[in-house]
């Protein structure tokens, strides 16, 4: 399994965050990730992934590291943001060549 987190470049506009401040909630999000596989027999490898566009990254990576398949939970947030920000996952299902596997986020689940 490649785990990737792609830390966004505002392409010219200031960055919210700096490039270390973004790495290391990308580790804090890796480190989870380690943690639920705890116990089971899956190899990990982590990679930052640098980017204006978020899900046109992960296309590319999947591709560069010969991916049979793309996963991920979608970010929340209002239709009105994901109209102005970009929606990674309408990228990630209407561009991809590859399966694409979309999760439901645990936060959202019923009780």
């Amino acid at each position: 399994m490649i785990a990737v987190h792609v830390i966004e470049k505002a392409g010219g506009a200031p960055d919210k965050a700096s490039v270390e401040q973004r790495e290391l909630a990308a580790d804090e999000m890796f480190q989870i990730l380690r943690d639920r596989l705890q116990g089971v027999d899956i190899a990990l490898q982590t990679e930052y992934l640098y980017g204006t566009d978020v899900g046109d990254a992960i296309i590319t990576a999947a591709h560069d590291f010969d991916a049979s398949t793309i996963v991920f939970t979608p970010r929340g947030g209002s239709r009105w943001l994901k109209l102005l920000t970009g929606d990674v996952t309408t990228t990630l299902v209407n561009e991809s060549d590859l399966p694409v596997l979309v999760l439901p986020d645990p936060s959202e689940q019923p009780s």
